[in-house]
């Protein structure tokens, strides 16, 4: 098992407790069952693929709630009685958990040929944004030019 020392962060960093305790929570347990890809599509767009075997578009149940979404299978009993002489597809029940960043939303969700394939994007606001701060004089007023070219933009 791996530790992590977070003590550089605490002190550089105000208000990041919630991502210590995510990377805390995940090095103490990481299911395995269902297999999955994560990947990244581009600059903000993603695509969660899980292996699926066995399961139907009705046993599979997806809901994004704020910053977490669920992914649960529920197997239908088989009425059928089988004795196996190797048992090597699970086809067992499982809840997957997956931590979503800041703004971070799914767009489609499709199930073919038991692969289930969720399809996410982050969309910051525009108001959260990175814009550049025009820098006045110390009477708060900008230069000639500046103030001409705000003009001509507007």
């Amino acid at each position: 098992m791996r530790t992590f020392d977070l003590a550089p962060l605490y002190r550089s960093a105000i208000g990041f407790d919630r991502l210590a305790s995510l990377l805390e929570q995940r090095a103490e347990s990481q299911p395995s069952y269902p297999p999955y890809n994560v990947e990244l599509l581009a600059e903000d767009k993603y695509r969660i693929v899980m292996a699926l075997a066995g399961f139907t578009r009705d046993e599979v149940e997806i809901v994004a709630e704020r910053d977490t979404l669920h992914v649960t299978g529920r197997k239908q009993k088989d009425a059928t009685e089988r004795t196996y002489l190797h048992r090597g597809i699970a086809a067992r029940d499982f809840e997957q958990r997956f931590q979503l960043a800041n703004h971070v939303k799914v767009t489609t969700a499709s199930f073919d040929n038991g692969m289930l394939t969720i399809d996410l994007v982050r969309e910051v606001p525009e108001a959260l944004k990175p814009r550049k701060i025009q820098i006045g004089d110390a009477n708060g007023t900008l230069d000639n030019v500046q103030q001409l070219e705000q003009r001509q933009a507007a």
